[in-house]
């Protein structure tokens, strides 16, 4: 059986996190499954072979495919590791965040024929858990309405997008609320991370200051709010460092963050998705603009602060109880500060609500996965 899994790649960590959670999972599920991955410009041959993927073969011409013999389409599976449309039994599409306003209207309309070409050809199509919307796009909104009741599960990672999905059509009946299930994935801390214990991690996103950002009062102070942040970790004894999550736009981030601070702070740049969420894990608390990171020290108890630039942030904070942990642009040296202490404290209720959440978050993820089993049969 071979599995396509949709919407991931290797620059973004996240969602090389994801990937990597998504092939964990169908090897459990299915032994036998090999994944199919589409080739991509941030998802080169090196990346995927290293994973023992195969790659989709797209047909510029859908025509051509009907040309060819059985013996053929299969050869070219044995000896090139090229799979056709034809051999793919699911598709697993973990785009993270693709389908919404923020995004272009071009994702919804290859999501939506993506979903009538599999059920025309009896193959199931899982949305795993995302964020979705907000979409005020009547012909995104008809799209949807007529091609996401096609899916065998649409699964909202929040509320928010779950509102989102439900408002295109109440009468949707595969919609389900599952959370990020990069959750489920044992981080890996590198031998050359030392001393993060005394370690803040700062991790930025050029989605801040980008069009894609909602809240219009960071495009002109996220540099200088980052810079303040670094003054409070140092202010408490701590040392900051520079973690990029994302390519080449989070490190220019960083380089303008080096120069404006003079500190030159030191920057992990590392390639391996499990060792970025191990370096989260071994650290004193991260401040991160970055979803997944977010979700990294989440999970693993690490204190941590956001910024937002969409509604999964606030979203994915509340769920784990961290609701008032979200930077504002307007917050001050004094009020990061006193939000920095707070999230050290590790006692009382919210606290214990808090460490409650981690395992209710991870049991969700657990039973979203067992849902897709029982409704892939």
């Amino acid at each position: 059986m071979f599995i396509e899994i949709k919407g991931v790649q290797f620059v973004n960590k996240g969602a090389e996190l994801m990937l990597l959670a998504v092939i964990s999972k169908v090897h459990e599920i299915w032994p036998d499954a090999k994944i199919v991955l589409k080739h991509n410009s941030n998802s080169p041959y090196e990346k995927r072979a290293k994973l023992g993927t195969y790659q989709k073969l797209e047909w510029k011409m859908k025509w051509l495919e009907k040309l060819f013999s059985e013996k053929f389409l299969k050869k070219l599976i044995l000896r090139y590791g090229l799979v056709s449309d034809k051999y793919i039994s699911m598709t697993l599409d973990a785009s993270g965040f693709a389908y919404g306003d923020q995004w272009g209207r071009r994702g919804v309309k290859n999501l939506c024929r993506d979903l009538r070409k599999s059920s025309v050809s009896g193959k199931k199509y899982f949305l795993l858990p995302q964020a979705f919307g907000p979409f005020s796009d009547n012909t995104d909104k008809s799209l949807l309405t007529k091609a996401l009741p096609l899916a065998a599960m649409v699964c909202a990672r929040e509320r928010s997008s779950y509102a989102s999905i439900e408002a295109i059509s109440s009468n949707i009946n595969n919609l389900y609320l599952y959370p990020d299930f990069t959750n489920l994935l044992e981080g890996r801390c590198p031998d050359y991370y030392k001393n993060g214990a005394n370690k803040v991690l700062i991790i930025p996103n050029s989605n801040m200051i980008s069009s894609r950002n909602e809240n219009k009062g960071w495009v002109d102070v996220y540099l200088e709010k980052l810079n303040l942040m670094v003054q409070v970790i140092t202010a408490k004894g701590l040392v900051p460092v520079l973690l990029n999550h994302e390519g080449k736009g989070d490190a220019e981030i960083c380089r303008q963050l080096n120069e404006l601070n003079g500190q030159n702070l030191e920057m992990i740049c590392d390639d391996n998705p499990l060792h970025v969420k191990g370096i989260i894990g071994a650290s004193a608390a991260v401040i991160s603009s970055r979803f997944h990171a977010c979700v990294s020290a989440l999970c693993q108890g690490v204190p941590c602060l956001g910024t937002s630039w969409s509604h999964k942030y606030e979203r994915l904070f509340e769920d784990y109880n961290k609701g008032d942990y979200i930077i504002s642009p307007t917050l001050d040296l004094s009020g990061i500060s006193q939000m920095f202490d707070r999230a050290f404290v590790k006692s009382g209720d919210e606290y214990q609500e808090y460490l409650a959440s981690i395992q209710r978050e991870k049991q969700k993820a657990e039973d979203m996965w067992k849902k897709i089993g029982n409704a892939s049969l």
